[in-house]
């Protein structure tokens, strides 16, 4: 039997490829066929055998092979500078590596993920059929990422910039996060915390354009078809949440999808995990919310939320269904209620690709804010055992940041009693102690005190003299005055931590941290607080404990090396790799948490201390050798770059 050969035809106008395989030894019927094709097409056309082993979409541009030449490459060859005007300014004309697409003509402009806008060049207007649907002047990305933030500094409310930029997330996405890359530190406090809280609130309202999927009670043994649906094949992430506990502002059920769509945003322009390899999901079971279920403009279900069996069989399919269509994907779960985030996150753990980011992330960055803390102070990180820790708030992040620092105690070698008897976990009845132990979850129970159960939050301080305090509440202003200068009397430099998002819940700002404390604590927030400048002169630059320093990178790290599981190690070493990032000289600023201008080279080495724990535990299934000579250079190249790349629609004929 022969092998097939594969005849290439080329329009001139469209750069068309038709691929047809003919039977027999190349060039058998060969003219045969170009008269067929000339007859259809009259064109003339041109004939190339094709290479044997087909290439994916992306890769195709190895077929081509360049007459090599043993003498060294000229210098000018080296390095093609960008342009400096026109239609190209500010882009390269060097290869890149065409995306293939299955439509044409205006379905491309109404597809964000391929849509340029104005910046499409003419060549590609004309070959891709839109020629005159767009205005004749040919925008490049630098002009209309101009644009979009001129529109959006001009505007005054945190929330109209959100749907500003919003807006050119539906219609433009490599723009947008191209924004988001290149403004990070400026725009992230607009996409997610503390603006998301309120654009989640009034997502009825704002809804324009579908983003994500829906699953409900209704859609029970159909999950299974419904994921195909989605028309992405390759999905990496999935965040997900019932909408339970949307930041400090509760049950917002189906208004809760702003919060995965942020966060995926993040995954995406932080982490450097392509827009078409996520997917944000709400499980909308109801909600509890009374104005909700009046409300005529709610798009969720208007009933009660799910309880029992039927919850957690609902949650399971769909567990079952998405991986059934993406085996390796790593799903996040985000903001579900106490009494469920720890359950869901016990039962799958060890058994999907999965992390709880309220549990997990808070308490891997919290983690690392607190190593940071304990180097401002000249502490070796071994140190933390030594610490006396009260945590304020006893639901799934405050027990999970609890969780993540009793585990580091133990990686440092303290026993399981010795780490126990460093917490002081307290909710809104006082100090969790034994005599509640019916009432209390296990992962609660496990810092329960055999004495002084119920003690308040001043008794606390003033008995104890706790040298951390960490805020998980969700109750503004808790941390009061007196509690904090009673904390500061006892300790030289107190670690303060108030976590709770929006800004309006924190537990406290960091100008009365500062100033309750004389300058000496060392803080950090949940939300952003502007530089202090006390009465001396001395200005502190408080930073954000983000779970942004930590998800994006802990995700691309176990996406790229085909992790199955997200283990306690793995969160460790991302918050080791995180603290280690800060300088000496952020320290001395009074920052435990670096810049987030460098978020995207900071989740480049947590995915790279990931991936080394993976491979050290044999869980890093997808890398090789050649990977670990160099784990930075592989990461960087496989980090999605927002850049407009050109495409070719995809027409294949086969006779």
């Amino acid at each position: 039997m022969h092998k097939r050969s594969m005849v290439w035809y080329h329009t001139s106008l469209y750069r068309t490829q038709l691929l047809i395989p003919v039977r027999g030894p190349f060039p058998f019927h060969i003219s045969t066929t170009m008269a067929f094709l000339s007859s259809i097409f009259r064109q003339r056309i041109s004939i190339t055998r094709r290479i044997p082993q087909a290439a994916s979409i992306g890769s195709h541009a190895s077929h081509l092979r360049w007459m090599s030449s043993k003498e060294t490459t000229p210098e000018e060859w080296i390095e093609e500078p960008d342009e400096t005007e026109g239609e190209w300014m500010g882009c390269t004309r060097r290869f890149l590596a065409p995306i293939s697409v299955n439509s044409r003509g205006s379905e491309i402009l109404n597809n964000p993920l391929f849509n340029k806008g104005t910046a499409f060049k003419l060549g590609e207007r004309d070959r891709l059929r839109f020629r005159g649907l767009l205005p004749p002047r040919r925008l490049n990305m630098y002009r209309q990422k101009e644009r979009v933030l001129e529109e959006v500094r001009a505007e005054e409310s945190m929330i109209r910039k959100n749907v500003l930029l919003e807006d050119v997330h539906d219609r433009n996405e490599t723009l947008y996060h191209r924004i988001l890359v290149d403004h990070i530190e400026e725009m992230a406090p607009i996409i997610y915390t503390p603006t998301v809280g309120q654009a989640c609130k009034e997502f009825g309202m704002r809804f324009r354009r579908h983003r994500g999927m829906y699953f409900c009670e209704e859609d029970r043994g159909h999950m299974a078809a419904m994921v195909y649906n989605w028309p992405q094949k390759d999905v990496h992430v999935i965040v997900v949440t019932d909408g339970s506990r949307i930041l400090g502002l509760g049950d917002l059920g189906a208004n809760g999808m702003g919060i995965p769509i942020g966060k995926l945003s993040l995954y995406c322009a932080a982490g450097g995990i392509a827009p078409h390899r996520v997917m944000p999901v709400v499980l909308d079971v109801g909600t509890d919310n009374p104005e909700l279920i009046k409300d005529p403009f709610y798009l969720g279900l208007q009933k009660p939320r799910l309880r029992g069996a039927a919850y957690y069989h609902l949650v399971d399919e769909f567990i079952q269904a998405v991986r059934h269509r993406w085996p390796n994907v790593l799903i996040q779960f985000e903001d579900f209620s106490s009494d469920k985030a720890q359950k869901l996150l016990n039962k799958y753990r060890d058994q999907v690709l999965c992390f709880n980011d309220d549990i997990q992330g808070t308490g891997a960055t919290s983690l690392a804010g607190v190593l940071g803390g304990l180097r401002a102070k000249g502490e070796h990180p071994n140190a933390l055992g030594d610490q006396r820790i009260l945590i304020a708030g006893a639901g799934s992040a405050g027990i999970g940041v609890a969780q993540v620092l009793y585990q580091a105690m133990i990686e440092h070698g303290r026993t399981e009693e010795e780490a126990r008897n460093c917490f002081f976990v307290a909710d809104e009845k006082g100090l969790l102690g034994v005599e509640r132990i019916g009432e209390l979850s296990p992962e609660q129970a496990l810092f329960a005190r055999k004495i002084d159960g119920g003690l308040s939050l001043n008794e606390i301080v003033n008995k104890y003299k706790p040298t951390m305090l960490l805020g998980m509440t969700a109750v503004g202003g808790l941390f009061t005055e007196q509690l904090i200068r009673d904390m500061a009397k006892h300790c030289e430099r107190p670690i303060i931590f108030p976590l709770s998002n929006p800004t309006t819940k924190a537990e406290c700002s960091a100008e009365q941290a500062f100033e309750w404390t004389d300058g000496r604590c060392i803080f950090a927030s949940g939300s952003p607080f502007d530089p202090v400048e006390m009465d001396d002169g001395r200005i502190f630059y408080p930073t954000q404990c983000n779970n942004m320093f930590i998800f994006p990178g802990l995700g691309l790290g176990v996406t790229l090396c085909g992790a199955k599981t997200v283990s306690d190690k793995m969160l460790y070493v991302a918050a080791e790799a995180l603290a280690n990032y800060v300088s000496e000289d952020e320290l001395s600023q009074g920052k435990v948490f670096p810049s987030i201008k460098t978020i995207r080279d900071v989740s480049k080495k947590v995915a790279i201390a990931v991936i080394e724990e993976a491979i050290r535990t044999g869980q890093a299934s997808k890398i090789n050798q050649k990977h670990m000579e160099d784990l930075d250079a592989f990461v960087s190249r496989k980090m999605y770059d927002p850049v407009y790349v050109p495409l070719i629609e995809k027409r294949t004929i086969e006779i």
